[in-house]
């Protein structure tokens, strides 16, 4: 899979903006930003398309600037020209995908049934968008599609919201979504920036759904960490369940036999999405040291390298 692509799953979810003013591409991608979401599909239906899109690249380098909705060569040019990294099409024009393949640009052209699927394969491509996603049939449509097309990954766009994002994205064919519930155009023209910023805030935390998973105590000993855990059981009903190195007083509570990470213990946060939450967390400045993996390459768990009042904190994936 391209690079650029790579890292779009790595983030979520790509904002679509149409923007009918070029004066408002930085406020807006500043608010993006600084929001969570280092990326934007800027959709060529406006005039002020190509012009806002050299100014994001311009003062913000470090985002994923794509062009939507592109239907001819000369907007493919003008938007790479502009600084766009990557092209989205409504539909399957195979003339555009063969000139953007031909000149190493990604495409992720619009389809919506199987016919279109095959045509994205024969030009090369592992990623295609699925638009539009809710009208042409929704996840179940994405599932049924995927079936026979084991290597296609899907970009769904069109109708996801807040509530139905992840939906989307717990599916394992679906690399990143598309949407623009937190970058309504209303908003944009008013020169909201401030509640463009916190919707986008809102849209990484509901993808992401840290939420605390459990408490670890250091314990000097096995017999000290049964005390303990024991003490969780006879007063709170939390049952305790002796491991190798811990002692969990039901889902909560975690007791380490001879001590553990942490100089007083761990706290372990649950994410829907470990290595969206580890790009998005770095983007922010932390670090981490390495992760722990299942089977499959899966990373399972990761800590961050500095402690937060005495506890070590790392993330730990869903079930």
């Amino acid at each position: 899979m391209n690079e650029v692509l790579k890292k779009i799953g790595a983030i979520g979810i790509v904002p679509v903006v149409k923007i009918d003013n070029a004066k408002d591409a930085i406020p807006l991608a500043k608010a993006l930003c600084a929001g969570g979401l280092p990326c934007a599909e800027v959709t060529f239906r406006t005039d002020a398309a190509e012009e806002a899109i050299r100014l994001m690249h311009q003062e913000f380098p470090e985002m994923l600037i794509g062009a939507g909705t592109v239907l001819t060569t000369d907007q493919v040019d003008r938007a790479v020209a502009a600084g766009a990294t990557f092209i989205v099409s409504p539909g399957l024009n195979p003339r555009i995908v063969k000139y953007c393949v031909e000149k190493g640009i990604p495409i992720t052209p619009g389809c919506a049934n199987p016919s279109d699927v095959e045509q994205a394969i024969e030009q090369g491509l592992d990623v295609v968008k699925f638009f539009p996603a809710e009208q042409a049939g929704g996840l179940k449509m994405i599932k049924a599609m995927a079936a026979p097309y084991v290597h296609m990954m899907f970009m769904p766009t069109g109708g996801i919201n807040a509530k139905n994002l992840n939906d989307y994205l717990s599916y394992n064919k679906i690399l990143a979504c598309g949407g623009s519930w937190m970058v309504n155009g209303d908003l944009i023209n008013a020169g909201e920036f401030d509640k463009i910023e916190a919707m986008t805030r809102e849209a990484v935390q509901t993808m992401l759904g840290f939420e605390i998973g459990h408490v670890g105590i250091n314990a000097e000993n096995a017999e000290e960490a049964r005390g303990i855990a024991k003490m969780f059981e006879a007063m709170f009903g939390f049952t305790a369940k002796e491991g190798n190195s811990s002692i969990f007083a039901g889902t909560a509570v975690e007791v380490m036999k001879e001590g553990g990470p942490g100089r007083l213990g761990h706290i372990a946060i649950r994410t829907n999405y470990i290595e969206r939450a580890v790009n998005y967390l770095k983007m922010m400045g932390y670090e981490f040291e390495e992760g722990k993996y299942d089977e499959k390459g899966n990373m399972t768990a990761i800590y961050f390298k500095k402690e937060i009042g005495g506890f070590a904190v790392h993330l730990v994936q869903k079930k």
